[in-house]
């Protein structure tokens, strides 16, 4: 399993990162910025974020991370005796805190606790979706149409996931960037145009390019209501 823990106290981080060794594969960050950057790039079990950082607080990281959607767990580290610390946490998105100083026994046990709580919630209960008789199945990462396959690849199966998932529904290209490629990519944004005529090409053998509308200047929209920027 994978853990982050973004803390400034080298010292501190370092002895965290010693004593679950044997049990994640630890990635350090030692500011908010860098931390974020980490998150939007890789994909982490578990993160562990202090509150005080330079360059972004752990309240700033854990509301940019919740509002892109990531669902990571996430346990913060609080000052000690501040339950305002505390509630704050938990009602900007975290999962679990634990306040300093703490025994590193202790924090071990509540870190697998929500590891573990966290892996019986993922199990999404729906793991397809459809659009007519298009099925996309995210545990697969597959794609069809009738019995035919649809024929994706990487980024292409979750640009046209982000349509089905929000059909007769706008996305405006941002939305669909950052969903796809991740709020710090250094990918051209262009790339949106270019992955949108991609799909309408793997559509259209099975004639569904005509439900992928062009929403001028703003987005794109996957629809079969003909009145719906027909």
């Amino acid at each position: 399993m994978k853990a982050l823990i973004i803390e400034d106290d080298k010292i501190l981080s370092n002895n965290i990162c010693e004593s679950l060794k044997h049990r994640f594969d630890m990635t350090q960050a030692f500011d908010g910025e860098e931390g974020l950057r980490r998150l939007f790039r890789e994909s982490f079990d578990v993160v562990i974020l202090d509150v005080m950082m330079p360059k972004l607080n752990g309240y700033e990281v854990l509301e940019q991370l919740r509002a892109a959607g990531n669902a990571t767990p996430v346990l913060m580290l609080t000052a000690l005796g501040q339950s305002a610390d505390q509630v704050k946490a938990l009602r900007t998105g975290a999962d679990d805190y634990l306040a300093k100083p703490f025994d590193l026994d202790i924090f071990q046990a509540r870190l697998e606790a929500l590891v573990r709580r966290a892996r019986r919630d993922l199990a999404p209960p729906e793991s397809s979706f459809t659009f007519l008789d298009l099925v996309m199945n995210t545990n697969t990462r597959t794609a069809r149409i009738g019995e035919g396959k649809l024929d994706l690849h990487g980024k292409q199966f979750d640009f046209l996931l982000c349509l089905v998932e929000n059909q007769n529904v706008i996305v405006h290209k941002e939305r669909l960037f950052q969903r796809v490629w991740g709020f710090y990519s250094t990918t051209e944004f262009s790339v949106v145009e270019v992955y949108a005529s991609q799909i309408r090409k793997a559509l259209r053998q099975y004639d569904y390019e005509k439900y992928l509308k062009t929403v001028r200047g703003i987005g794109y929209i996957l629809t079969d209501d003909s009145e719906l920027y027909g």
